[in-house]
């Protein structure tokens, strides 16, 4: 039985009960890309975006700001080629001066609007975060 028989197949979602390891199984057995980026170093929202463009193996470019980073995981990955569905995971999420709930809010809506993206084409794109 699949670790996601109760999660739906484009979401962006605390990690809640899951293990990261467990994804990463998951995300093999389902023939599906495993991204991962730990931020619990980075302070601000630039930081954050260089965490998960180097962690995700971006092009420094894409890893300068939000709009770039969802550029990425969008149009660029498929133009790239057919995708067989994405596992993100992103633990650690700062809460700071300059990486606060707004900033957090707005990096989780980059990651809904790759969901809704990838949904539209059919693939499966499945996000966990955690915060510090």
């Amino acid at each position: 039985m699949s670790l996601f028989f109760t999660v739906p197949p484009n979401v962006v979602q605390s990690i809640r009960a899951f293990r990261v390891a467990e994804l990463q199984e998951e995300a093999a057995r389902l023939g599906q890309h495993f991204l991962y980026a730990h931020c619990a170093k980075a302070l601000t929202k630039q930081q954050v975006c260089q965490c998960i463009g180097e962690s995700f193996h971006f092009t420094k470019p894409a890893s300068k700001n939000f709009d770039a980073l969802k550029q990425t995981i969008t149009d660029t990955v498929y133009k790239a080629g057919p995708q067989p569905g994405f596992i993100v995971v992103i633990e650690q999420l700062p809460n700071t001066q300059k990486f606060d709930k707004e900033a957090r809010e707005t990096l989780l809506d980059v990651f809904r609007d790759a969901a809704d993206y990838w949904a539209d084409k059919k693939v499966p794109f499945r996000v966990f975060y955690s915060f510090e």
